[in-house]
């Protein structure tokens, strides 16, 4: 982090964070996660308040903004206000706003709980709205259309999201072939993958290993990647020829997969529509549906 000259605009700060994360500390790294993740909060948060909900002392936000070549925290913050006045709101504005309309969780019945969760959910969908490129959809639908097998891999909390996919893709005709943990020879069988194929990798924090590993050595190999993830500086960011950051926010009880499922749902209708030749009303057969 030394001898970095000062950022001074919020995009040129954002590409010195991504150069310099891999040298970081393990407490820089989550402070710039954060940042990447919550440009809208951090313009109008407390240095008190982003540091709480980092679980980071707040003298470190200042070391770090320091270290970047700013006098403290509030210059760096400035950058952040200064992009507010043109960008949409935050998760935490669009909770607020939800919550007017759709009533906070007053109460600690089952449905408060069911009435919290959805607000989020909304709130996580808005953003994914706002924040996804049209262009990287057509690229990552392109991948797939041309492919002549697909690959999908996600462990953990995100294998949901390639069991969706395997699924859907197989009722659209698409070869693909789930590299499941099961039996340990997902790596093994990620060797076949070749360069006409694609490889669509989903992870979370805290990544799987064995996705993260996956991932490195395909693009080593000139595999194209779709990866969907929650940061511009996962670990699957550099190897991926289509990215999509879907941001993770605090739950109370998990994190959910409503945006990243939804996601995966609008590339197979897209890529239905594109396969059919309709995009009007594409359709996705169904195992026991005529």
């Amino acid at each position: 982090m030394q001898d970095v000259k000062t950022p001074e605009d919020y995009e040129e700060l954002i590409r010195v964070i991504h150069d310099r994360y891999d040298d970081m500390s393990k407490s820089y790294q989550k402070i710039a996660v954060y940042l990447t993740q919550n440009p809208n909060d951090v313009a109008v948060l407390s240095v008190n308040a982003i540091a709480d909900r980092c679980g980071i002392h707040a003298s470190s936000f200042v070391r770090f903004a320091q270290s970047l070549g700013y006098e403290g925290f509030k210059e760096l913050q400035a950058l952040f206000q200064r992009r507010l006045s043109t960008a949409a709101p935050g998760f935490e504005a669009r909770i607020k706003a939800l919550e007017i309309e759709l009533g906070a969780r007053a109460d600690r019945s089952e449905v408060g709980f069911l009435r919290d969760l959805v607000v989020r959910d909304i709130a996580s969908l808005q953003d994914m709205l706002a924040d996804t490129s049209p262009k990287a959809l057509a690229e990552a639908v392109t991948l797939l259309e041309k492919a002549d097998s697909v690959f999908l891999i996600g462990q953990l909390r995100s294998a949901p999201v390639v069991e969706f996919l395997r699924y859907i893709l197989t009722m659209l005709g698409k070869r693909c072939v789930l590299l499941d943990a099961g039996g340990g020879l997902a790596t093994h069988i990620a060797r076949t993958i070749r360069k006409k194929d694609v490889l669509l990798a989903v992870s979370f924090r805290f990544y799987a290993n064995e996705v993260v590993n996956v991932v490195e050595e395909a693009a080593r190999n000139g595999i194209p990647i779709i990866a969907i993830s929650d940061s511009t500086l996962s670990p699957l960011a550099k190897s991926a020829r289509v990215l999509f950051a879907v941001p993770e926010h605090e739950y109370t009880f998990s994190r959910s997969l409503a945006a990243p499922m939804c996601l995966a749902q609008a590339l197979t209708v897209a890529l239905a529509a594109r396969l059919q030749k309709n995009d009007v009303n594409p359709r996705i057969p169904t195992v026991t549906g005529q």
